[in-house]
Formats: C-alpha cells, structure tokens, sequence
C-alpha cells in the first residue's frame, strides 16, 4: 500500500505492503495512519479492509508519527498528543478516532477549526475498568501492601494489629455514574455495599431507574462515603481538592480510575500524610509515567498501579478493533453520531 518516498526511518514503524484490493487508483482510496501499537484484531481489520490504505507506527509519541500525518486522511491515535502544529501539517485529515474514551491529548480546538471529527469508542471498556476500581477498594481495605510486606519481612505479628477492613456494610459514592460507574456498583453491591453516585449532570438528565440514589451536594456526600471512587473526566481544576478531602472521614478510602488531574495529588498526598484519610488506590497520575521519586511512592497506604485499568488482553483487543471500525464507518457514512465528540462544532462549521 502506501509508501513515501524519502521518509525517514523510525523505530517501531510498520507499514502495510500488499497491493490495493479494490478496483480504481490507489489515490482515491482514504488513507489511514495508526499511531501506537494496537492489537492484532484491530491491524487485521485495516488490512482486510479494500477501500483504505494504512501506515502503521507502533511507537507511541506524537515524534514517531509526525512524519506520516499529512498523508492521513483518517487518524487512529492511542494515548500519546495530538497538538495543534501537528493538527496544522494535516492537510487531508478529516477524521481522528482515539483508542479509549478520553482526549485529554488532543487539541480539540485546533480539530474543531479544522472540521475535523474527533470519534471515540463506545462501551468497550467498563468492565475492565469497574474491576480495576474494585480491586483497588479491596487492595486498600485489606491493606494489601503492607500484608504482603508483612509476610516477605518475618514480621507474622502484623496480622493482629487488625487494621484490615471490611467493604461489607460501608458506604461507597461513585462520582460519575456513566457505564463504568454503574458497572462498579453492581461489582460493589454483590459484596454488600451501600451505594450513592454523584452525577449532577446525569440527575438533570434523567436518573437511571435501580438501587443507587444520587446525592444532590457532593461535601455531604463525601462525608457520608466509606470509599469514594472517581469516574469523572478532567476538568480544568481537580475534582478531587484539598477541599473535598477536609469533607471526607479519616477512615475513607479515595480510588482514581479516570484521569490523572481529576484528584489533586498534592492534596491527597498531605491528607494522607496527616491521617485526614485512610488510603487511596491510583490508577492515573498527573504526569505519566511519574517520576521515580514521586512521595506517593513512599506510602504504604496507597496502592499504585501503571494506567491500567482498561489494559486487559480483552479489552485491549475491544478499544483497537471499535476505533478502527470507526474510521472505516466514517468514511462509509455509517458511523454512530452518539461515538462523535465534537458533533455539534462539526454542524455548526458546515
């Protein structure tokens, strides 16, 4: 398929070979470029598709791709940027389509100015992500670091401390009660929790019919909560404060699955610190990876995990496979307007 000649070689680059399979020149076929290293479903999906072209960068930064992207007609990007000069060097890009659900990366504005589409995938990943966040209330409540350092160090008599905890019979508030959200609180009420979800913006829409309630002030919430588990997208301030923090018990547990930013860690570092909470497990930081001196690490209260809770084996193979079928549904015309972010900046442009 496509190559450009005199490009320059880059470490973890593919590109597909096989000659074009569908009738008419090569040009008039959309063009794809896949940014990151996806699962084999999804590279498989390009390749039997007749009516695209691909280049394939495994490398996961905006560098290894930036040669490549004024040829894309279509953009499938994992987790690394996609700024706003680069945005400018793609002149036939009309359609990006991310790996997951969130896009803190990408310059949705320069997209918008453009008319470019921003797709993201739809419900592939809130199993994997509710599990994630279950683990780490389990992992946080039974103090699983310091049992396990209790075992490595000889030190048997740590087990009668107790300072291992129940989740049966506490109260869990999930913030952000979208597909993940609701996920968790099936997970959690099998283990008898008592369950109440913050979602302002859910309530004015219609609060889903079950057992979970919505909290209508999130300080009141907050103090009511056991364990608080964050599904929020970043905004520009943390939703997770020093603030939010003061509301909490000194027991609660504090777990971030969603976007690092979303809880303040300096904030959250000192309420720990200071035994104004009990543990926090994170998934997500404010700069990724962190820094190997980061103070978190020093806590044993805290469970720390790499930003995977959607990277199991089965989701991973869901994510590559819905954001490829994305761009082939774009340039088709089918695909789903409800996975298009930017949907009403695109209208409003046309």
């Amino acid at each position: 398929m496509s190559e450009h000649d005199g490009a320059p070689p880059i470490a973890g680059m593919k590109r597909s070979t096989e000659p074009a399979t569908s009738a008419g020149p090569e040009e008039t076929m959309p063009h794809v470029l896949v940014a990151g290293k996806l699962h084999p479903s999804g590279i498989a999906l390009l390749r039997d598709a007749p009516e695209v072209t691909f280049d394939y960068v495994e490398e996961v930064s905006e560098e290894s791709y930036a040669p490549f992207i004024a040829a894309a007609d279509g953009l499938v990007i994992r987790t690394q940027p996609l700024s706003a000069p680069i945005i400018a060097q793609a002149d036939r890009l009309k359609i990006v389509s991310r790996h997951g659900v969130g896009y803190d990366a990408v310059d949705l504005l320069a997209l918008n100015g453009r008319g470019i589409a921003l797709a993201i995938v739809g419900d592939v990943n809130s199993v994997s992500v509710a599990e994630h966040a279950m683990l780490l209330l389990l992992a946080c409540a039974k103090k699983l670091l310091r049992a396990d350092a209790s075992v490595r160090e000889g030190n048997w008599t740590w087990r009668n401390r107790l300072e291992a905890t129940e989740l049966s019979g506490k109260r869990l508030l999930i913030m952000g009660f979208g597909r993940t959200g609701r996920q968790l609180a099936r997970y959690a009420g099998v283990f008898g929790m008592e369950i109440r979800a913050y979602d302002p913006y859910l309530q004015a829409a219609g609060w889903p019919e079950g057992p979970v309630a919505p909290v209508d002030d999130l300080a009141v919430g907050l103090g009511w909560a056991d364990a608080i588990s964050v599904h929020v997208p970043k905004a520009a301030c943390p939703t997770i404060g020093a603030g939010e923090l003061a509301a909490m018990k000194p027991s609660a547990i504090v777990v971030n699955t969603a976007r690092g930013g979303v809880v303040d860690e300096a904030a959250l570092l000192e309420a720990l610190r200071q035994g104004r909470i009990s543990a926090a497990g994170l998934d997500v930081f404010d700069d990724e990876p962190p820094l190997a001196d980061h103070p978190l690490f020093g806590l044993d209260q805290v469970i720390l995990t790499p930003h995977i809770a959607g990277l199991t084996a089965e989701c991973a193979e869901r994510m590559a496979i819905s954001s490829v079928q994305n761009v082939l549904d774009f340039f088709s015309g089918t695909i789903d307007p409800a996975l298009i972010v930017n949907k009403e900046q695109l209208n409003a442009n046309s």
